[in-house]
């Protein structure tokens, strides 16, 4: 037969079940405060930046047709971006958005055979996108990690 001290609280199966919920409400508001959870447009983030490089991945033999389906994917993956980020980040949004209209201008005025001043036209303007999303990915690298 067990004895209990007077001075112990019983531990029965109710007491332990509290404890249990409290430590497991304990871990759930930790982990809501943990910072894992990054805002929507760390992903937008992301997935701009992998566009951008995908510019360097183009076949030359895919000529102005791949560059203008790259441009494609870049207007989207900046469009999302900037619809999710501007409040936060209207300054570095807004020179994100004016880039790639920017760069989005020049690709479209391209004949098939441009000169070489339209390709230098386009080369600046994918200059100023990489600067502008890289202004971004600074300005957030505390946000996103």
């Amino acid at each position: 037969m067990t004895t209990h001290s007077p001075s112990r609280p019983h531990a029965g199966p109710s007491m332990r079940l509290r404890v249990a919920c409290l430590t497991a409400t304990g871990l759930v508001a930790l982990a809501g405060c943990g910072g894992t959870s990054k805002p929507a447009y760390c992903t937008n983030r992301t997935s701009l930046q992998n566009s951008i490089k995908g510019l360097t991945s183009l076949d030359p033999s895919s000529g102005l047709s791949g560059l203008k389906s790259q441009l494609s994917k870049i207007e989207s993956d900046a469009k999302a971006l900037v619809s999710a980020a501007k409040s936060d980040f209207p300054t570095q949004t807004s020179a994100i958005t004016s880039s790639v209209d920017a760069l989005s201008g020049a690709v479209s005025s391209v004949p098939s055979s441009p000169s070489a001043q339209q390709i230098a036209t386009i080369a600046t303007d994918a200059a100023s996108v990489v600067s502008s999303v890289k202004s971004f990915s600074d300005a957030t690298k505390s946000k996103c990690g």
